[in-house]
């Protein structure tokens, strides 16, 4: 074999490696699935509505306000499902969101509580004002809220108490620690 046809055929080789290379480049793009609907952008826009990481402290506590002045809004206890969500408590343990240790895991036992006397003020509620504002510490704010309920002489005053998480996939959150009513909540019982 000659110095010109070896030339000729690496360059024929070269070529082909590089039509292959051009080839899967673009048979590969073409491969890819699209995971992602046409309508995706509209459909996060849909998503249940919840704890957002550009959210802050004041953020979290005003929205979760309006989903309870709103509660039956799209749907019956739309608003008690938002504060489900916002809640910062396991599930699978017992939780001091309203004061005294409840099992808190089903959704319906939250709901209930909701349903009581003293906070079924929040729903439906004509009108709030915030009393006070502190931030704790670095990650943990406390708010106090007069509301004013949709029935007459109905007013209440609550305490949120707002936790930033560090690390896992809450990271940055603002979820409610605790909703605590200013008196003794419990003290006549609790249709639980």
């Amino acid at each position: 074999m000659s110095f010109g046809s070896s030339l000729l055929s690496h360059s024929h080789t070269l070529q082909f490696l590089s039509n292959r290379n051009r080839t899967s480049r673009f048979k590969a793009t073409a491969e890819v699935p699209d995971f992602l609907s046409a309508d995706w952008f509209e459909s996060r826009k849909k998503r249940p509505f919840g704890p957002r990481l550009d959210f802050s402290a004041e953020d979290a506590v005003h929205y979760q306000l309006e989903a309870l002045k709103y509660n039956d809004q799209p749907r019956p206890d739309y608003g008690i499902e938002v504060m489900y969500r916002f809640a910062g408590f396991d599930p699978f343990e017992r939780s001091p969101y309203f004061g005294p240790f409840f099992d808190l895991g089903q959704f319906e036992r939250f709901r209930r509580i909701f349903h009581h006397s003293t906070y079924r003020v929040l729903l439906g509620h004509k009108e709030r004002k915030i009393m006070s504002t502190l931030f704790v510490e670095e990650n943990k704010y406390k708010q106090r809220v007069w509301i004013r309920g949709s029935r007459p002489e109905e007013e209440e005053i609550f305490q949120f108490t707002m936790a930033q998480k560090v690390g896992g996939c809450w990271d940055g959150y603002w979820l409610t620690e605790s909703l605590l009513h200013d008196t003794d909540t419990f003290a006549g019982g609790l249709a639980y």
